[in-house]
């Protein structure tokens, strides 16, 4: 190995306000995308697709629990993922406002867990997943107090 590199680190990982940034806009672009989704699936209810998002998200922590290999985890992961598709079932026939507070909720969930890495893996995923869910839910909360339906 040539001197010049010998004192440079093989992996630098930067954990800073910098090193969110990408992940923060990527997820508040993802966001306003997903917001918009029940144009796509315009055959859906709002409602249904809103709630077809949640359990996706909610889902893809199950993998990453996989990923990560320790049983607690996965079971964990697995009893949190069933909590909020027990929520986005509830908001297809009941209030929206279920889908705001699930969105709401799975942005705390991230939250907390870029701040303890409980499953190992997932360094930008939950800033990144935290800005889409806070997106969706603030654009779905205000189009829901300016009254628009999504049954």
């Amino acid at each position: 190995m040539p001197a010049h590199h010998a004192s440079k680190p093989a992996l630098t990982v930067y954990t800073g306000p910098r090193s969110l940034r990408v992940p923060l806009v990527a997820g508040a672009v993802v966001g306003v995308a997903q917001a918009a989704t029940p144009f796509a699936f315009w055959w859906l209810a709002p409602a249904t697709v809103y709630a077809l998002g949640l359990v996706v998200i909610a889902a893809v922590y199950i993998g990453f629990s996989v990923a990560d290999g320790r049983w607690n985890v996965i079971a964990a992961e697995v009893a949190v993922a069933t909590v909020f598709v027990v929520v986005a079932a509830a908001a297809v026939t009941g209030p929206a406002w279920l889908l705001v507070a699930g969105l709401t909720g799975h942005g705390l969930k991230d939250l907390w867990q870029h701040r303890t890495q409980f499953v190992t893996g997932t360094r930008w995923w939950p800033p990144f997943c935290a800005a889409v869910d806070f997106v969706v839910a603030a654009i779905l909360a205000i189009a829901l107090t300016a009254g628009a339906k999504v049954r």
